[in-house]
């Protein structure tokens, strides 16, 4: 992928994006969604911006800024999660010369204003996280400072801490900028802010002596303003203290052989005290700063178990938010498995626990990371199912700016999409999917409510009532229907029911989840202006409305979509993205293919897919023309010419070798 050539695309999809973004003014809340301030719907396709592999930046230089901005505006990205800004510079803001973590290094400030500035120009807006990746110097008057690392839990009680967090939260988002002539909190294309990035407090939770004893004296003031005498005394009794003694915390082992009684007291002080540091940030944020955009609590981030406690605090704020990463490099469950083959537990079912009724829903990580066979599989069916989910916004993790020649054109690490040949052709083709809503939102949706008793108790359901924890709930459903959460303190809604059809088919009949006895699964997705056959495409031959594929290739994902807004039957112009495998050169996987034992160098090779794609159903034409494309987006090799035959045009792949084609049909 080159995003350093100055010449036009030929796919080419920013006319997707309003220029500039916020020109219309402050994005807010209407019912379930983000709209702009005249109602109109908006979604967000995005990136997370980091800076974690060889030779990235996170704040582009000023003279490449307005390139990155066009290259992110070229895929249709209209949105950008501003990550781990708190970092010291130069990877983030912070003065990293001082003994604080308090001031921002103007240099740095200055690039950050000037490429916001130009993101704005292309229609990008901004997802500012407040607290991300701040680490504490002694400066800072923080206690233990040297043994916290990021501070995770600590950052939602510890007066101090917060202290820090809202003082950083005024000094950027009253910044004004000089190329905007704007301070953040009074720019439109500031969209998003959030609070704590993956942060939670949970029972049993477990820091420096300092925080743990600060913690437990929190517990007991709370437990005294709370709690009758009476209470407190047979609480006092079940935790084995009399007196005066401060009632310990239940820790590790203790939680699941505890009375009920004491842990459900514990389990509401926690989910007390973190709605009450969100609640009170949302206040700073909203009332004293007067930030004008939605605010996010934190995220919905760990699957194993439940998050239902969490939720009960973040669904106080404007929008939910999840991640969730498929085979995550450094999770247990890393098994070298295709999604397609686990419908039940793909990233689409897990992050569709989280939406609730009434609430926007955005997902602001996601990723097959690298290396992973299957990873062609990821976008375009978290595109179909978004937009069939109906949520607000995807951001993916991650894409990070090189700055030279030998940190470029190649996979340098599992999150870094950048220069990836295979997603990023598919993040423009899931643009186009997500941001026009071609697959329609569900016909029916889903609403299931628990009981407070039901929330706590999630926690000690098996890890095979994963990813839902909600017995009886088919994760099926999600894949069928809406799935929203009306209530975590109400009624219950009890039990659920499905069938077991095969396919399992969205209501809306435009996709279709076919599920075979020997494993090669395949996923369709079939509306007027994208369709696609993603998964064991050679094993599975499917015909769509038209759309088809003979090919050698076992594996795949292959997508057409229009290019304007005509169905692909009457359209001039598609982006077909046909891709399969990608590795670096040299790059060597262990036995079973789960990891790499060397992850290889540049430059980045893939396994072109190859065979015919089969065009149904076109209006009138006279001559169906492909170009196959580089990685700037340009024409390679000659003109490929579809051959008609009995009534369909065959066109011919895999030579030159490419991911991505754009497809002419004249009339």
């Amino acid at each position: 992928m080159d995003h350093r050539s100055d010449a036009s695309s030929l796919a080419d999809i920013s006319f997707l994006l309003d220029r500039p973004a916020g020109k219309d003014g402050f994005i807010r809340v209407q019912g379930s969604h983000l709209v702009k301030p005249n109602g109109q719907r908006i979604r967000f396709w995005g990136f997370n911006l980091t800076e974690w592999s060889r030779g990235s930046t996170a704040i582009p230089p000023k003279e490449d800024a307005p390139k990155f901005a066009a290259t992110l505006a070229r895929f249709g990205i209209n949105c950008v999660r501003l990550h781990f800004l708190d970092l010291d510079a130069p990877r983030g803001l912070i003065d990293g010369t001082r003994d604080d973590s308090q001031h921002f290094d103007l240099e740095q400030l200055d690039r950050e204003d000037f490429f916001i500035a130009e993101l704005r120009k292309h229609g990008i807006y901004i997802n500012f996280n407040l607290n991300v990746g701040r680490s504490y110097k002694a400066g800072d008057g923080v206690r233990d400072y040297n043994k916290i690392r990021w501070a995770k839990g600590l950052t939602l009680f510890d007066p101090r801490l917060i202290e820090l967090q809202k003082d950083y939260a005024k000094q950027l988002l009253t910044h004004y900028n000089p190329y905007t002539k704007m301070e953040y909190r009074n720019d439109p294309a500031v969209a998003i802010v959030e609070i704590v990035n993956e942060n939670a407090l949970y029972i049993g939770f477990n820091s420096t002596p300092y925080y743990n004893n600060q913690l437990t004296e929190l517990y007991n003031g709370w437990l005294k303003k709370n709690l009758s005498p009476e209470k407190l005394d047979k609480l006092r009794e079940m935790a084995g203290v009399s007196g005066n003694e401060l009632i310990p915390r239940l820790m590790r082992e203790e939680i699941r052989k505890a009375p009920k009684e004491r842990y459900d007291i514990e389990m509401d002080f926690f989910t007390e005290t973190e709605a009450n540091f969100f609640k009170d940030m949302y206040s700073y944020l909203k009332d004293t700063l007067g930030v004008k955009c939605p605010i996010v609590a934190t995220a919905d981030h760990a699957h194993a178990g439940s998050s239902y406690p969490l939720l009960m605090s973040m669904s106080q704020l404007d929008i939910l938010d999840g991640h969730t990463y498929w085979e995550h490099p450094g999770a247990r469950e890393h098994q070298n498995t295709p999604m397609v083959n686990n419908p039940f537990n793909s990233t689409v079912v897990e992050l569709s626990r989280t939406a609730f009724a009434g609430k926007p829903y955005t997902v602001s990580e996601i990723n097959h990371p690298f290396a992973n066979q299957w990873a062609c599989e990821g976008i375009p069916i978290l595109a179909s199912y978004a937009s069939f989910q109906d949520w607000d916004g995807i951001f993916f993790y991650t894409f990070e700016r090189k700055l030279l020649p030998e940190h470029m054109f190649y996979m340098p690490d599992p999150f870094d999409m950048s220069h990836d040949p295979i997603k990023m052709p598919q993040i423009a083709a899931g643009a186009l999917i997500f941001l026009r809503g071609d697959v329609r939102p569900a016909d029916q949706t889903i609403e299931r409510s628990y009981t407070k008793d039901q929330v706590f108790q999630s926690r000690f359901l098996p890890r095979t009532e994963r990813p839902y924890f909600t017995p009886g709930f088919s994760p099926r459903i999600p894949l069928q229907h809406g799935s929203r959460i009306r209530s975590l303190d109400g009624e219950s809604t009890g039990k659920f029911t499905t069938d077991d059809s095969n396919p399992i088919i969205s209501d809306t009949g435009e996709l279709a989840w076919y599920l075979t006895a020997n494993q090669t699964n395949i996923v369709t997705v079939d509306t007027g202006r994208s369709q696609g056959l993603i998964g064991f495409v050679k094993a599975n031959p499917r015909k769509l409305k038209n759309l088809a594929a003979d090919i050698k290739n076992d594996f795949c994902a292959i997508v057409l979509n229009s290019l304007d807004s005509r169905p692909i039957s009457n359209t001039d112009r598609m982006l077909l993205t046909a891709c399969a495998r990608a590795e670096n050169t040299g790059m060597v996987w262990n036995e079973d293919h789960t990891r790499t034992r060397n992850s290889g160098k540049a430059p980045s090779m893939i396994e072109p897919v190859v065979g015919k794609i089969i065009l149904y159903n076109l209006n009138q034409p006279t001559a169906v023309s492909v170009k196959a494309l580089d990685g700037s987006g340009q024409a390679i090799g000659e003109p490929i010419t579809g051959k008609l035959t009995e009534g369909a045009w065959e066109i011919e792949i895999g030579e030159p070798a490419t991911t991505w084609y754009e497809v002419s049909v004249s009339r």
